[in-house]
């Protein structure tokens, strides 16, 4: 190993803040957090097996750097940027003309706890998997990419794209890699995909869930089922929840969407929703593999 691999955790240098910069190689051991150290950034650092369990971060900063096989179950960050456009030490500042990827490659991540708002940027999951970690309320993954991961437990609130929204320079890509990634065993709740080729994942196969092609055809011929119900307020947000749906639909992924009962309106009463539901697998072919 020359002495630019190697691995070197030191302060940054700057009086101002408190931060260690990770440099260079490390393999197969505890990642070797100093005593009273929380808020690490990786400068194009490459970690191998790395053990983070249990590790408290107070900030986590990943900059053009790569997680081989590193484990974090149970680790807490307060704040997260897995793929930053900088590694901002030094008064170095991102120019907006490349921006490097982050790569997680065979990382679990087991009951951890994500940051309440994580900056996901330019980063990429491989074979990762997200085992009842706290993955919920994220909106900043518009440049992320997910290959081949695993997602146990709950998932809520949360937004996947398949085309970064902007920086596609910067990023030296119009979109994002999102295949071969397993829900089965997961609990999806308000989970949106744009642009992603659904038929692509493996989504639960167990009642509930359905992967629905020409979706509004099917909103359309199911319209007339609602217009029959009594009660105006029901009718009122079967429409909204459908056209919603449709829209959706249309303008995400090819007229093609992952439907629960539980997106067909919050305020409908369970036996509608469930009627709404089968209406929408009824009226063409059911998608789902099941």
């Amino acid at each position: 190993m020359n002495a630019a691999e190697r691995f070197t955790l030191e302060p940054t240098g700057e009086e101002w803040r408190s931060a260690r910069i990770a440099r260079g190689q490390l393999r197969d051991q505890r990642f070797p957090l100093p005593l009273g150290a929380a808020d690490v950034i990786f400068d194009r650092a490459r970690l191998a097996n790395a053990d983070f369990t249990e590790t408290r971060f107070t900030g986590f900063l990943a900059y053009g750097s790569e997680f081989d096989g590193c484990d974090f179950s149970g680790t807490a960050f307060e704040e997260l940027s897995m793929g930053s456009t900088s590694s901002g030490v030094g008064g170095k500042a991102w120019g907006g003309t490349a921006w490097p990827q982050t790569v997680f490659r065979d990382c679990v991540f087991r009951r951890t706890r994500f940051a309440e708002r994580t900056f996901f940027g330019n980063v990429r999951f491989e074979r990762c998997t997200f085992d009842r970690s706290r993955l919920r309320g994220q909106t900043a993954t518009f440049e992320a990419e997910f290959v081949d991961c695993v997602f146990l437990g709950p998932v809520r609130d949360i937004n996947f794209w398949g085309r970064p929204t902007q920086y596609q320079a910067a990023l030296g890509r119009a979109h994002n890699d999102f295949t071969g990634n397993d829900f089965t065993a997961a609990e999806l709740t308000h989970v949106a995909f744009h642009h992603i080729d659904l038929h692509a994942q493996r989504f639960p196969g167990l009642p509930g869930y359905a992967l629905l092609d020409r979706v509004a055809e099917r909103v359309s011929a199911v319209l007339p089922l609602v217009e029959g119900w009594p009660e105006e307020r029901h009718r009122k947000g079967a429409r909204f929840a459908l056209e919603f749906l449709a829209d959706t639909a249309r303008a995400w992924n090819d007229d093609q969407a992952l439907v629960s009962p539980a997106i067909l309106g919050r305020k409908l009463p369970p036996a509608l929703r469930e009627e709404l539901f089968e209406a929408l697998r009824r009226t063409s072919s059911d998608t789902s593999r099941g």
